[in-house]
């Protein structure tokens, strides 16, 4: 792959995404939106990527859009611009394999959107969450992140610009883990590690229940629960679980 605005390795499994725009604090811009699609397509493709972290180059994460780059744009080009964006949080979204953000710092805009995109959020004290589309006259974090910490929130953030810290994105549900700075990377290789010895198959299957259950009823996503695990015992796969958990505890 040829990406000029983010970084992308896979090492013993798992696959690193780093956005790599620092002298810009990582600003989603056309290009790393298009880069975004192609990593996400290209973890998609592996054979042995079974988790992706998604991190940020420099003190912070992502500083939302590039709006250096909007200027002098037509309508018609900042509407293909937010349909990139689309695009590539779609693409985050949509992977099968567990997909987590690792956040150490300020998240604004398109960075908490990428964090909606991811299943959890890993972040430090250091970590901050804004959304202030609205205030520069745009739209954006609509849609994922009241599903996640509430409209009332989510409205609060949007109407004010109230800055979440990472123990209030804690609390809300926005983030899973806050974990301190000097730990950050022992914490991350304990959880890709536990993440990459578990039966791909059935993850992939449980991730693929929460997020389609969550559009349907209760009994919708019961059915999709059942077929899930007539899948998983035909593919055979839940027997390497349980000679997992035979061998743990000998």
């Amino acid at each position: 792959m040829n990406l000029t605005t983010l970084r992308y390795n896979v090492e013993g499994g798992v696959a690193t995404v780093t956005l790599n725009r620092p002298e810009s604090r990582n600003a989603l811009n056309r290009a790393m939106c298009d880069d975004l699609v192609a990593a996400a397509t290209a973890a998609r493709d592996a054979t042995d990527v079974g988790l992706v972290l998604i991190r940020g180059n420099g003190p912070v994460f992502c500083a939302g859009a590039d709006l250096k780059e909007r200027q002098g744009m037509s309508d018609e080009e900042a509407c293909a611009r937010r349909l990139a964006a689309f695009a590539a949080y779609g693409a985050l979204e949509s992977l099968p394999m567990p997909v987590i953000a690792v956040i150490h710092g300020p998240a604004i805009g398109s960075g908490v959107e990428i964090a909606c995109c991811c299943d959890f959020v890993v972040a430090t004290p250091q970590a901050t969450f804004a959304t202030p589309e609205a205030s520069r006259g745009t739209l954006g974090v609509t849609q994922r992140l009241p599903r996640i910490i509430g409209k009332q929130l989510a409205k609060d953030m949007m109407f004010t610009g109230r800055k979440l810290l990472a123990e209030e994105a804690h609390a809300a549900g926005l983030v899973t883990r806050v974990v301190e700075a000097d730990a950050l990377e022992s914490n991350i290789t304990d959880i890709a590690k536990t993440v990459i010895a578990a039966p791909q198959a059935a993850l992939r299957l449980g991730k693929c229940c929460i997020d389609q259950g969550m559009v349907l009823d209760l009994q919708g996503g019961l059915a999709l629960e059942r077929a899930a695990m007539e899948e998983n015992i035909a593919q055979g796969s839940w027997r390497a679980g349980m000679a997992r958990i035979g061998r743990d505890k000998t």
